[in-house]
């Protein structure tokens, strides 16, 4: 089963979700595996949760988490197990309202690369315009603003203290400089259609 993950994570047309980014999750379940009422569960989720990954794929999480509970009865996982984990798989969702400490931990443990180190954290951005190469840039940008601009309007981006106290700060320096990027962008790209002189980057 875990050959199975580990080879649709490494399809060629993967960029940020890849093995890399499994890898980065599971460190993460680690550093927080005291905290879940079944971290066993919580972990499997977390492999499962990008397992299918389609470009055009509205359900991509719903799939996974399908797949997900087939391959656990499959080898014979308890049903109630199998289930739960089913259910917390696409729980990625990136809502703010959960209430469950498996739910709350899954969600931030997705976020977590938001509060990488910077370098980082644009690298992610790099694969991520690398596997959408097929979006114009504008709505790239647009798109990647829709998902920026939340996350910093929201009161805390994680739900848990432990990564609360460790993320947060950082991903919020993390998200505003990506959003002022994309700011930006759009402007040189508004003054090139406009005939404006492109400038330096240094000028004012």
């Amino acid at each position: 089963m875990r050959d199975v993950v580990l080879a649709a994570h490494a399809t060629p047309d993967r960029k940020y979700h890849t093995l890399q980014h499994l890898q980065q999750c599971l460190s993460v379940v680690e550093t927080v595996s005291h905290l879940p009422d079944r971290p066993a569960e919580v972990e499997m989720a977390r492999w499962f949760h990008d397992a299918i990954y389609e470009f055009k794929g509205a359900n991509n999480e719903a799939r996974s988490a399908d797949w997900a509970h087939e391959e656990l009865r499959r080898a014979d996982v308890d049903p109630a197990v199998a289930a739960r984990v089913r259910d917390l798989a696409p729980m990625t969702c990136h809502a703010s309202n959960l209430h469950r400490t498996d739910e709350q931990l899954l969600v931030d443990i997705d976020l977590a690369i938001l509060g990488a180190e910077p370098a980082r954290f644009a690298e992610c951005e790099q694969q991520i315009r690398e596997e959408l190469a097929r979006v114009p840039s504008y709505g790239l940008r647009t798109k990647r603003k829709s998902v920026f601009k939340p996350f910093l309007d929201r009161e805390t981006i994680y739900s848990t203290q432990v990564l609360h106290q460790k993320l947060e700060a950082r991903a919020r320096n993390n998200l505003a400089s990506a959003l002022a990027g994309q700011i930006k962008e759009d402007a040189a790209d508004a003054g090139l259609k406009h005939g404006e002189p492109c400038r330096h980057p240094s000028t004012p």
